[in-house]
């Protein structure tokens, strides 16, 4: 196909073109085209994109009727008439410091075009206009490398030339204002230069558009943690997103420093002490307006604070019990549980396994008007309404177990503890337990059976445990496959023997493995979703456990009395295709039998 079937005389994609070929090709119908047409006698869409016009319309695929026409979609097409790759730009992979110095912004948005990549004799750039492309020459005389066109949708284009132009400025600008030197640091390498102090305003307007970007950025990314590392001259910027951490920007140290800063501003922490950790909180809101709420801490390192903000989506306390991963069985136990009246139900894993989640979403059930629900914890990691929220303050002792003994006077119905840590804190929940209350917490064991040796070891007698824990729920998150691109794939049987041993399984007749596609990223992950392991106790299972009885007594009981581990239900949601044998090998632990 001849380029003029497409085109403009100054190289633009023409609108009513691009439509006649999409007819062709059996991708819009002819009345569709018609009708655009017709609206666009005067050229009202002349500074659009024909593609982002086409979008804008919501049609059906001609060949799909099933489906939307979309962006990626048309630009596969384009792809094919030109035979010019496309691109999804990705920030988290993208060095935007190095790419933005080939070209200035103004330059760059004159010919709607971003460079995305650079390589030893290469710079790529991305276009939506393919067939305009006089700039080349002169890039590459500029750049000296050769420039290699790359298709972007043009929306993607038109957003991330502001954002990585912005961020890149404000960068540069803030290290330049800072004439290179690191503010106030109490790091190794401050002791070694003494004398060098710099003057970097966290109020700077730079450090706050820094800022600004860093955490908007977060949220569309769907990181659950932020994670500010300094080094000696380049501090490191990571993400962690469905539980695994990516390299996002790296940021110079005196830069780095007024960012923290800032960020200690914003959630009311102490700015001038850098040598103790701190905790604090911010609330903010998303791009799309919705509110949140990011946990603060800091720690002193070699090369100043490293700050961590854990992001606390709202959305997790509407979601229900299936959401969270929950199976019909798994559901069935866990709401016998909570309907006792009185005694201790807890839930173990290692931090970040979703038990927090779990609670406020089982604490959500259970709030009803005329049930008065308390909790205390360290710190409140979402404000619910519908709750009695209480935090830990250690600087006045107030911890786990003067908390429950506040609530206690408090006429509750429902007690959620953040966590049991020590003896004085689990005689406080077993007294409540036996005095007629429902009582929540958390442990950091490895599964079910290791909470019962957990609160032995810590001081707690047999007889108590036996008289008030209800039951106990292990769980970890996995990531999920993309619904998108998951490819079915043969299955390992001696690994799934493994996995599933001794309990009797069949063999899934289909399994998949992650793929890679725009949607995930590339990873083949999107999303997460629990694995739960519980743990009834019956009267058999707490005779054993009053008479002091050894871990395996205690796990053959269990066993008959129907407890499945963690890696059986990991199994279960790899036969279902929501999950990978990879995943659930590595968050689990391995069954002891």
């Amino acid at each position: 196909m001849h380029k003029n079937q497409l085109i403009l005389p100054d190289g633009k994609l023409a609108l009513y073109k691009v439509l006649d070929q999409l007819i062709i090709d059996n991708v819009v119908s002819k009345e569709n085209a018609q009708v655009l047409k017709a609206l666009d006698t005067h050229n009202q869409y002349s500074q659009q994109h024909p593609f982002s016009v086409i979008i804008e319309r919501g049609w059906k695929n001609k060949s799909h009727p099933d489906q939307l026409i979309t962006s990626d979609e048309l630009l596969q097409w384009l792809s094919e008439k030109t035979n010019i790759p496309t691109k999804r730009i990705d920030p988290l992979v993208t060095d935007v410091r190095s790419v933005t110095s080939f070209m200035s912004f103004s330059y760059a948005r004159n010919f709607n075009i971003l460079p995305v990549e650079v390589t030893v004799n290469e710079l790529y750039v991305a276009t939506a206009q393919p067939f305009q492309h006089s700039w080349c020459s002169e890039i590459e005389r500029i750049a000296e490398k050769k420039v290699k066109l790359v298709l972007a949708n043009p929306d993607d284009i038109a957003h991330f030339l502001v954002e990585f132009y912005s961020v890149s400025k404000s960068v540069t600008q803030a290290e330049y204002q800072s004439d290179d030197e690191i503010m106030g640091m109490q790091n190794l390498e401050q002791l070694i230069e003494m004398g060098r102090s710099g003057n970097l305003d966290a109020d700077n307007n730079h450090i706050v558009g820094i800022v600004d970007w860093l955490l908007q950025y977060a949220f569309e990314q769907r990181a659950s943690d932020i994670h500010l590392e300094p080094r000696r001259k380049q501090a490191n910027v990571r993400f962690r997103i469905d539980g695994i951490m990516q390299q996002v920007y790296e940021i110079p140290a005196a830069v780095m420093n007024a960012v923290s800063s800032r960020i200690k501003i914003l959630g009311r922490m102490d700015v001038s002490e850098k040598r103790r950790p701190q905790d604090g909180r911010i609330k903010t809101k998303t791009p799309s307006g919705q509110e949140v709420e990011l946990r603060l801490s800091t720690m002193p390192t070699a090369f100043g604070e490293k700050l961590v903000m854990r992001i606390f989506d709202p959305k997790v306390l509407q979601r229900g019990f299936a959401s969270l991963g929950f199976g019909q069985l798994e559901l069935k136990h866990w709401q016998n549980m909570i309907k006792q009246p009185n005694g201790i139900i807890l839930v173990t894993g290692p931090t970040g396994s979703g038990k927090t989640s779990t609670l406020y979403t089982t604490l959500r059930q259970l709030a009803k008007p005329e049930v008065n629900v308390c909790t205390v914890e360290d710190p409140i990691e979402m404000i619910e309404p519908l709750f009695n929220q209480m935090q830990v303050q250690q600087k006045i002792n107030l911890d786990f177990a003067q908390g429950i003994k506040t609530l206690m006077r408090q006429d509750p119905d429902i007690i959620m503890i953040g966590e049991i840590r020590d003896k004085e804190t689990a005689e406080m929940a077993i007294q409540a337990s036996l005095t007629g209350h429902l009582v929540l917490s958390t442990l950091h064991t490895n599964d079910t059976l290791s909470a019962l040796i957990r609160l032995q070891d810590i001081g707690v007698p047999s007889y108590l445990v036996h008289s008030s824990i209800i039951g106990i729920m292990a769980q970890r998150l996995v990531r999920t496959l993309c619904p998108h691109c998951k490819v079915e794939t043969q299955l390992d049987e001696s690994i799934w023997l493994d996995i599933v041993k001794p309990w009797k399984s069949k063999l899934p007749k289909k399994v998949y493995k992650p793929g890679g596609c725009i949607e995930c990223r590339n990873t083949g992950y999107l999303g997460r979703v629990g694995l739960f392991e519980m743990l009834p106790l019956s009267r058999k299972f707490k005779q054993l456990l009053s008479r002091d009885a050894e871990l395996d007594q205690l796990r053959r009981q269990a066993i008959k009395d129907g407890y499945k581990p963690l890696r059986l239900n990991g199994a279960n949601k790899v036969a279902r295709g929501i999950t990978t044998v990879e995943e659930v090998l590595r968050v689990s632990p391995a069954s002891v039998i």
